[in-house]
């Protein structure tokens, strides 16, 4: 075969390979082969008053006993790993609307913190997840037992993170959408209440001018028909303040 003839041959072959419609997919990490499960990542493990050996024993117990139906945990390496590309991840993001790239680079909805303490024989942990939407908090579970063992501590927090992926919803409430409508009915409240208020203000302006005017007319009637008499004045005077006034409450 010519050479011309291998290089159209080579082509032929791409272009058939390319119609069966298989394209690249676009770059995201894949923290797992089981896309059918929602993902848990891993982002933090903070420990406290125990030796390097349990808390790297506590970070892998989390990562290889987490795991139910519905959700998985990604380690916590994995996690790293995925974050390397971005060019806008920084460590130490924990919480807020910078867990939004863990979203964005592994497609993970969830993030994990875990923290483990302790002292002689008195352990505590606290586990958190948060939506890497928003950055809130979504459940939590934290407890302390004076007298156990290590194993015992870290088997209560592995429990204890399971239950917490088991309680959540299928889907989580639209909380950007949640606030929109709620800034929305404030919004509409206090317009609402401003028209009443006006519309009050107005009443009472009116009101007050309507009174003002008609004692201002009884005044002067009976200041004119009983030869300037004293309370004639006083009728003309207090029509021209309580007129006035509604006048000033009309004008604001």
């Amino acid at each position: 075969m010519s050479r011309t003839a291998l290089v159209v041959a080579m082509a032929g072959a791409w272009l058939a390979a390319g119609s069966t419609g298989v394209r690249a997919e676009p770059h995201k990490a894949q923290l797992g082969d089981d896309d059918r499960r929602q993902v848990a990542a891993l982002v933090d493990v903070h420990v406290d008053g125990v030796s390097p050996e349990i808390a790297q024993q506590f970070q892998q117990t989390l990562e290889q006993k987490i795991e139910t139906k519905q959700y998985w945990l990604a380690p916590r390496a994995k996690v790293r790993e995925a974050m390397s590309s971005s060019m806008r991840w920084t460590e130490g993001c924990i919480v807020g609307g910078c867990l939004a790239e863990v979203r964005s680079m592994t497609g993970a909805p969830f993030a994990m913190l875990a923290a483990l303490s302790g002292s002689g024989t008195s352990f505590g942990y606290v586990v958190t997840l948060l939506r890497t939407d928003t950055g809130d908090v979504i459940a939590q579970e934290a407890d302390r037992c004076d007298v156990c063992t290590v194993n015992e501590a870290m088997g209560q927090a592995t429990a204890a993170t399971i239950k917490l992926l088991e309680r959540l919803p299928s889907q989580l409430p639209d909380e950007t959408a949640e606030r929109h409508a709620a800034i929305q009915l404030a919004q509409t409240a206090a317009k609402a209440e401003a028209a009443r208020s006006s519309k009050r203000t107005t009443w009472i302006g009116a009101t007050l001018t309507g009174v003002g005017l008609a004692a201002i007319a009884a005044g002067a009637a009976i200041y004119f028909t009983n030869d300037h008499a004293d309370a004639g004045s006083v009728t003309l005077a207090a029509g021209v303040g309580v007129a006035a006034s509604g006048l000033v409450v009309l004008a604001f």
